[in-house]
């Protein structure tokens, strides 16, 4: 650079730093997990970024004393299912700043994130779904996971061709992987799976992986999808590791460790709930469900109604298709997952009209409420890693965007969570999963806040896609 061009260019910084804040948080213990920063900071916002960072008070447009507080990067859910105006609510209250859905993903791509621009409070993106683009193709006749062709149909070459095809489509339109949701399409061959895997590895994207058979055949379910990884250079996410593993947690924990060891790409991420949820109509729920889920009828749970069920009524609501709690795991299971240091949190959640699993509003603050602050699990440094830094690096390297998300440094995006680590705890419950969490008084996406002395705010919607190159 010219001696003119570098004195212009710092002409052009003082402009800048001479401007005067939006926002300033002041006097909040910032931790960073980037860097380790834990330290009393305050943070200054200008636009949509992140301009200051410094140990004196600053001065702004708004200030908010943030003495007592943590200043955190804004969470990052990669399994986040409720995709409307309602679940981003929720996800706000949380101190979720990004809501993903990478598990089952969507199908088309453009056209979903079309119906979001402009209309979402928090960030937002997804993969291309394997299993409905397969739904497409074969004629299943359900809406979200497959409900008849597509579960029991192996694809001709014809069909499998034309499946590919359309996951090549959604990851051009800016997909963020592929979603595998292979335990709902357990007709789908091995081959196929590969072969799908193929494509993720041709765009140099993720695979984010529901395993194909029930916990008694974790095992040779965790290998496949491993061996995928190794076969095509496709990297591996895998979801709701202890839900998918149960007794056996520490075996899949191992072989997750193992492939990393030996240079794999391979990553996974936990709910810190001992329940599931899914559709009664899909088919996990297919003859010998009890066996591989190491579950009874009295173990699931209606959402509409809150009943337990019977053989009767299992019979009579899997004929209509809907919503169902899962109680099939233990706390010590879920523990363990949370506790390995290479595992994310993610909340697989969703809540449409009130009802659903609390994990759709309470998974961040319950990591922060009872993991960190009574049992100790998880120090608050490390547990802000897994619900910010990690979720981004696992996409930064096809997803530029997220190169400056769950970091707070000068150049970052405005994407934080202001916290009370002494109070912030889940308040959603089986019974009543639509309560706000609490002890998070602000949060801010892009600099705006979304939530702010506890509220969410009013006619803001800062949120932004998420998309793969960009």
């Amino acid at each position: 650079m010219t001696p003119r061009g570098t004195f212009l260019l710092a002409l052009t910084a003082a402009a800048l730093s001479a401007q005067p804040l939006d926002v300033a948080l002041n006097n909040g213990r910032v931790i960073d997990p980037e860097s380790k920063l834990d330290a009393i900071r305050s943070v200054g916002i200008r636009g949509k970024k992140i301009v200051s960072i410094s140990k004196n008070p600053l001065r702004a447009a708004t200030v908010i004393d943030a003495t007592g507080l943590v200043i955190s990067p804004g969470f990052i859910d990669l399994h986040s299912h409720g995709q409307t105006p309602e679940n981003y609510r929720y996800k706000a209250r949380d101190g979720v700043t990004t809501a993903l859905e990478m598990e089952i993903g969507v199908y088309p791509v453009a056209a979903w994130y079309q119906e979001r621009t402009g209309k979402a409070l928090v960030n937002y993106g997804a993969t291309v779904s394997h299993p409905i683009a397969r739904m497409k193709v074969l004629g299943d006749t359900g809406v979200w996971l497959p409900r008849d062709k597509a579960i029991s149909a192996t694809a001709t070459p014809a069909q499998h061709t034309a499946t590919l095809d359309n996951l090549r489509t959604g990851l051009r339109e800016g997909g963020l992987g592929i979603g595998f949701g292979i335990g709902y399409v357990p007709a789908c061959t091995q081959q196929e799976i590969l072969e799908a895997f193929g494509v993720a590895a041709e765009f140099k994207r993720p695979g984010f992986v529901h395993t194909r058979d029930g916990r008694a055949k974790m095992v040779e379910s965790l290998q496949e999808v491993i061996a995928n990884s190794a076969v095509t250079g496709a990297a591996l996410h895998v979801v709701h590791i202890q839900a998918s593993s149960g007794k056996w947690i520490e075996t899949a924990l191992s072989m997750v460790d193992g492939a990393r060891a030996r240079g794999l790409d391979v990553t996974m991420e936990a709910y810190p709930y001992t329940a599931g949820q899914t559709q009664i109509e899909s088919s996990i729920f297919d003859p010998g469900w009890q066996e591989k889920l190491g579950a009874d009828y009295n173990d699931l749970v209606w959402v509409k109604t809150g009943e337990r069920l019977t053989r009767e009524s299992f019979d009579r609501y899997r004929k209509i298709g809907g919503s169902i709690v899962t109680f099939t795991n233990k706390e010590e299971f879920v523990d363990k997952a949370i506790a390995h240091p290479q595992v994310m949190i993610a909340s697989d959640g969703m809540i449409y009209d009130g009802q659903g699993h609390p994990r759709g509003a309470g998974t961040y603050a319950r990591i922060l409420g009872v993991y960190v602050r009574e049992r100790k699990t998880l120090s608050l440094m490390d547990a802000i890693a897994k619900m910010s830094l990690l979720p981004a690096r696992r996409m930064e390297a096809y997803t530029p965007s997220m190169r400056n998300k769950g970091r707070i440094r000068v150049g970052a995006d405005a994407d934080l969570a202001v916290l009370d680590p002494a109070r912030v705890i889940d308040k959603a419950t089986y019974t009543q999963p639509n309560l706000y969490s609490e002890g998070i008084p602000h949060v801010l996406v892009g600099g705006t806040f979304v939530v702010r002395d506890s509220r969410l705010a009013d006619g803001v919607l800062p949120g932004e896609p998420i998309l793969a190159g960009r």
